[in-house]
């Protein structure tokens, strides 16, 4: 099955996404901000916009019929993601496109740790 993998760092007002696939890296600053002074996501809208416009520019060109994401938040992490900001990673990669999506919240990852992440699910 053909497919994309996408793997989507999010900081303040900030996306990057590396496409594993081709090794390509994408980054985007979002207008208007997302990010809370609280919360690494703290308008719903203004994030699933900026993701979706990267995302699209991320898969390129060509036939694909899948694009899974492994959403891995850089900041705002103090005492681990709650269920609700877990959720809210989830929800915006699928908004962005995704049919399937990982949290990973831990150490930056390499293109195979990505590959094998998704697959565990």
């Amino acid at each position: 099955m053909f497919k994309r993998s996408l793997y989507v760092q999010v900081r303040e007002n900030r996306f990057d996404i590396r496409n594993v696939g081709d090794g390509r890296t994408y980054h985007a600053t979002a207008s208007p901000p997302f990010s809370h002074p609280r919360m690494l996501v703290g308008d719903f809208t203004a994030a699933e916009a900026c993701l979706k416009a990267l995302a699209e520019q991320a898969r390129g060109s060509g036939f694909a019929l899948k694009t899974e994401m492994l959403m891995h938040p850089m900041e705002k992490l103090e005492g681990g993601l709650t269920q609700i900001e877990s959720r809210v990673f989830l929800e915006l990669a699928m908004g962005a496109g995704a049919s399937r999506a990982v949290v990973w919240s831990g150490a930056p990852l390499s293109d195979a740790k990505v590959v094998a992440k998704l697959k565990a699910g």
